[in-house]
C-alpha cells in the first residue's frame, strides 16, 4: 500500500452498552476524531448486535466515518458495513472478501504472532493488528505484543494498529513503535471526558 494512501488516526472500537439508544449518545461525539469505528459487542444477542450495527451504520454514514464489525462478516454485509475485524476462528480473510466485496476492509488480529501476520497478508488482509501492547482492561488476559512485533511487520506493507490498553497518556508510544492506528476501547469511553480522550489520541497524529 502507498504510505501516502495508509490510513492513521484513532480506530475507535464500542463498548458493551445493552442500550442501543444510549450507545449511539455516546459514540456520536467522539466520531469528528475518529478513522475508523468497530462495532463490538461480544455480549449481545443476534438481534440486538443487528440493531445496533444498523443504527452505527447510519450514523457513521453521516459522520463519514467507515464502519467495521468485529468478527462476524455476515452481519456487516446484512448492515453494509465497510468491513470486519477477524480474530481467530473468525473465518478466512477470502470468505469475508466473498461477504462483503473485494474493495471491504477486512482486517486480522495478529496478537504476537509474526507467522500469522505472514500469512494474513498473504491472503489479502488490509491491516494487520498487533496487541495488547500494554496492559488492557478489556482482555486482562490478552497475550502481550511488543514494539518489535510492529516494526518487524512493516514489512508486509500494510496499515498497522495498536490495540490493547492505550490511552490518551500512551498512544504517543504506540504511535511511534509504529503503529499506523490505535485501536481504543476503555481508554476512550471510561475516560473521565471521552471526548476530550478522543481529540487527545486524534492530536497525537499530527504532532
Amino acid at each position: 500500500m502507498d504510505a501516502d494512501a495508509m490510513p492513521r488516526g484513532l480506530y475507535l472500537l464500542t463498548p458493551d452498552e445493552p442500550d442501543t439508544a444510549r450507545l449511539l449518545e455516546r459514540v456520536a461525539p467522539l466520531l469528528p476524531f475518529a478513522t475508523w469505528l468497530q462495532y463490538r459487542n461480544k455480549g449481545a444477542h443476534a438481534a440486538l448486535r443487528e440493531r445496533q450495527a444498523t443504527a452505527l451504520r447510519m450514523l457513521c454514514r453521516d459522520a463519514g466515518v467507515p464502519l467495521l464489525v468485529n468478527d462476524d462478516a455476515a452481519l456487516a454485509a446484512r448492515v453494509s458495513a465497510d468491513g470486519v475485524h477477524l480474530g481467530e476462528g473468525d473465518g478466512a480473510i477470502a470468505a469475508a472478501r466473498a461477504h462483503l466485496g473485494e474493495h471491504a476492509i477486512v482486517g486480522a488480529s495478529c496478537y504476537d504472532d509474526p507467522a500469522r501476520a505472514a500469512r494474513a497478508a498473504a491472503a489479502g488482509a488490509s491491516y494487520l493488528a498487533f496487541g495488547a501492547l500494554f496492559a488492557s482492561g478489556t482482555k486482562p488476559g490478552a497475550r502481550r505484543a511488543t514494539p518489535a512485533h510492529l516494526q518487524a511487520a512493516r514489512v508486509h506493507g500494510l496499515p498497522l494498529v495498536a490495540i490493547g490498553g492505550i490511552t490518551a497518556e500512551n498512544a504517543r508510544l504506540a504511535i511511534d513503535a509504529g503503529a499506523d492506528l490505535v485501536a481504543v476501547i476503555g481508554g476512550v469511553f471510561d475516560a473521565p471526558d471521552p471526548v476530550a480522550a478522543a481529540r487527545a489520541i486524534h492530536a497525537q497524529f499530527s504532532r
